[in-house]
């Protein structure tokens, strides 16, 4: 068992970009009480009456492994993070010319899923589309109904969601006039 959790801390590590444990970089705690704590958290600084209140069982006879971790290695020069300082800035000009090209994207599949929808609807013509040469049977004509039903409310949801977007984006800029 304590090679078993040795070993999964050890991939861990090297997984997170830590240091790979030697057997012998892990020392035993002698002397020292350990409670194992409800949601399986071990302690060993807490007094008998802290671990009774907490729920702490004693942990006997077993000897506690702690492993010392190095820091990982960085490259030497920190690397910026988006977001944090003036140099993350974009040119308010670029800015401009990013949401235009935004709002001109969303707007052309707008347009084209209005046009499906459209289509859609009137392909529906209110619930009574027509039969077709298939469907000598009832049921395969109701289903074909529901499911065009369901393609125009799912259209719908696609519309509205787009038209969601270009309302979060800034309003055009003016164009200039001569």
């Amino acid at each position: 068992m304590k090679r078993h959790i040795l070993c999964l801390l050890s991939i861990a590590t090297v997984c997170t970009g830590g240091a790979v444990f030697a057997a012998d970089s892990a020392s035993t705690v002698e002397g020292s009480v350990m409670y194992r704590c409800p949601g399986n958290d071990y302690k060993n600084t807490i007094s008998a009456k802290e671990a009774d209140k907490l729920g702490c069982k004693k942990i006997e006879g077993a000897p506690v492994s702690v492993i010392q971790t190095s820091k990982p290695r960085g490259s030497g020069s920190p690397v910026p993070v988006a977001g944090s300082g003036a140099s993350a800035r974009v040119d308010p000009v670029a800015q401009r010319a990013r949401d235009s090209d935004a709002r001109r994207i969303l707007e052309g599949e707008l347009k084209t899923e209005e046009d499906r929808l459209a289509a859609l609807k009137k392909d529906y013509n209110n619930g009574q589309p027509e039969r077709q040469g298939g469907e000598k049977n009832y049921q395969k004509y109701v289903d074909r109904v529901g499911e065009m039903s369901a393609a125009i409310a799912r259209k719908e949801v696609d519309v509205a969601a787009l038209r969601r977007e270009i309302a979060k984006l800034p309003p055009p800029a003016p164009t200039p006039t001569l």
